[in-house]
């Protein structure tokens, strides 16, 4: 069924100083491993020559594959393309820029043989800039934790290693690379971390910056939303729109009571005196009502377009490990 024993997918991005030394370092780490290996490097629409080193590693290693974007699209679509090309039974992820290290690959393969699918690198001593990196990555991984219920302590490190099953599965777009790991164990496969050396770039520019963070605080809302409420939308958009709906409603009752009660107490022309609509309340209620239907009409649709969804592709909303018959 597979081609390999272990494809290696390597997204590349402006990194043409990096990317012999990179190669060389995997051919040693490799060399003593009994498997064939296929390395995949992913031009991200480089513009410093980076695919021309790439084209000379493949003329020089037949075990070299290079895939060449039309343009940049992101690290994202870089790891989705060399997991479509990827012919091995286990898929390796590791950065270009030389800070992941190849030589922690074969503790990786003893790791994932202890039964996981898949097994993280953890960069416990992390060689980054302090403040605009290593603090935001410290609360952005614990708050996803917190919200995921994925207790991983370093969600970042692309150094990683699956099972070829592992990928097929996963349906990467945008930016979703960032939470790989969520996306693993909501779909139901084994993880384990191993700490990893990590080592300080050498070579060419960091391409992130601390607006990555809030860019990973966005998307960690997708994430938790399809987790939770993927084949199920009118949980999450019912939630917020009945009560909105109702306390709007209720504010109205109360408001509608006080022009009744008045009336009542000291009849019609206390009736007509009390007003009610230029009362701030009467707004708020109209409001939350609005906002309250919206969010139902929100969930309706969301459940039209998560049953075309599956219903029009054949998909599941399960995961089979194994069946016995």
């Amino acid at each position: 069924m597979y081609e390999k024993d272990l494809s290696l997918v390597i997204p590349v991005y402006n990194e043409v100083d990096n990317l012999r030394p990179l190669h060389a370092e995997i051919t040693a780490a490799l060399a003593d491993q009994e498997l064939d290996y296929e390395v995949i490097y992913v031009d991200d629409g480089s513009n410093d020559g980076s695919f021309a080193v790439m084209q000379e590693l493949h003329t020089a290693d037949p075990r070299v594959v290079a895939i060449r974007f039309r343009r940049n699209h992101g690290q994202t679509a870089a790891f989705a393309a060399g997991f479509d090309y990827a012919r091995g039974r286990l898929i390796a992820t590791l950065d270009a820029d030389r800070q992941n290290d190849p030589a922690d690959i074969p503790n990786l393969l003893t790791k994932l043989n202890e039964g996981y699918d898949v097994v993280n690198g953890w960069r416990q001593n992390r060689q980054d800039a302090f403040i605009m990196r290593k603090i935001p990555s410290y609360f952005a991984n614990r708050l996803i934790a917190h919200f995921s219920q994925v207790p991983l302590h370093d969600r970042g490190c692309s150094l990683r290693l699956f099972r070829a099953e592992v990928v097929r599965d996963l349906h990467l777009y945008g930016e979703l690379h960032r939470f790989i790991p969520e996306m693993v164990n909501f779909a139901g496969f084994s993880m384990a971390e191993v700490i990893v050396n990590h080592r300080p770039r050498v070579a060419g520019q960091a391409k992130y910056g601390i607006s990555r963070t809030f860019r990973v605080l966005v998307d960690l809302f997708t994430i938790v939303f399809l987790r939770k409420y993927s084949d199920r939308p009118m949980h999450f958009f019912g939630a917020l729109g009945i009560p909105l709906t109702g306390l709007g409603g209720l504010l109205m009752v109360y408001l509608a009571g006080l022009k009744v009660w008045a009336g009542l107490q000291e009849g019609w022309d206390a009736f007509h005196a009390t007003t009610i609509g230029e009362r701030p309340l009467l707004s708020l209620s109209i409001l939350l009502v609005i906002l309250g239907v919206q969010f139902l009409v929100m969930g309706l649709l969301a459940e039209l377009i998560v049953r075309t969804y599956y219903e029009t592709q054949n998909k599941t909303v399960y995961y089979v490990k194994e069946i016995i018959q």
